[in-house]
Parts: C-alpha cells; structure tokens; sequence
C-alpha cells in the first residue's frame, strides 16, 4: 500500500515538473503566442487609417516585446502604430523605433511622381490593385527607398528603372523582395 501511494506521489511529481517546464517563465511567450502575437502585430498595421503607399512598418517579436521599424510621412502613423500594437494581448513592452519622415514639398513631388512612374507601368500595374501597395515607396530628401514585394526579379529591376526616371531624385535603393514560386 505504501510503495502504490509512493509510486502515485513520484509519478505526480514527475507530472508537475513536466508541466512546470512546459510552462514558459515570467517575461516569456509560448512560440505559439509570439506567433499569434506576431500575426496580430501585421493584421494591426495593415489596419492604420492612415498607412500608405509612402510608409513602410516593420517589426520584431521577441516574447512580449515588439519593437517597431520602418518610416512614415505622418506622426499620426506612428503614435497609432505603438498604440494599436500596446492592446495586444500579450505585449508587454513596445519599442518604437519608427521615424517620421521631415516635411517636405519637394519630397511630397516626388512621392506622386514615384507613384505615377511605377504604379503607371503597364508591367506594373497589377501591383496597384487594393488599398495594401506591395511596393512602398519612401522619400527622404531627395533618396527613395522601394521596400515591399513583386512577383519576378524583372518586375523588381523594372520598379527600380522607373523610380530612377522620375526628375530630382538623387538616389534610389531598389530593397523590394522576390516572392519566391511555391
């Protein structure tokens, strides 16, 4: 009787540690958390009222902090970022790391024109489908930034020769991703 109870008492034992180790420590996520986190984060940005073409949010999870990156032409984006991406259950700490691009009528100029050169090409129109651009174009003083995805490497190089066609724009960096076929 007594080695039954002993037996039940380890083997009880031996379960709680198992479930103890299991269970992620304070300031620590399951994967299956930050990945929902993760999910959350994008969903939320993708929502801003005032996320555009001319902005680009990235981001990092690691447990319950999420830290955040890219560029944006309103400060409106970037408090609303931080804000919507703080209610997440889960998230404990925000680091905001996004810049809000300076104003600049110049820059405003050449944001259209960016657009009308590449959203405008016939190869590329397919890409202005929607309100959610897969090609962002950033403008800071001058410098342009294509961030996002397309299709082939010819979509890619075909955005990066428009950009440059566009008058007053002193450099541009072609950053857009390959989708890779699956």
């Amino acid at each position: 009787m007594i080695q039954k109870r002993l037996g039940s008492v380890l083997l009880l034992f031996s379960l709680l540690s198992f479930a103890r180790a299991q269970q992620p420590s304070p300031g620590e996520v399951s994967p299956q958390t930050e990945n929902r986190i993760t999910r959350e984060v994008r969903h939320e940005i993708l929502m801003l009222p005032y996320y555009g073409v001319f902005d680009v949010i990235g981001y990092k999870v690691n447990g319950p902090k999420v830290t955040l990156l890219g560029s944006v032409t309103r400060p409106v984006t970037k408090s609303d970022a931080e804000n919507v991406v703080k209610r997440i259950e889960g998230v404990q700490s925000v680091d905001n790391q996004i810049e809000v691009l300076p104003p600049s009528p110049s820059d405003d100029r050449s944001r259209v024109a960016l657009f009308r050169a590449i959203y405008g090409f016939p190869s590329l129109e397919k890409y202005d489908l929607g309100t959610i651009k897969p090609i962002r174009i950033i403008v800071k003083n001058g410098h342009v930034t294509l961030e996002g995805v397309v299709d082939n490497q010819s979509d890619k190089d075909t955005a990066g020769i428009r950009a440059n066609s566009v008058p007053g724009i002193f450099e541009v960096k072609n950053n857009l991703q390959v989708v890779s076929p699956k």
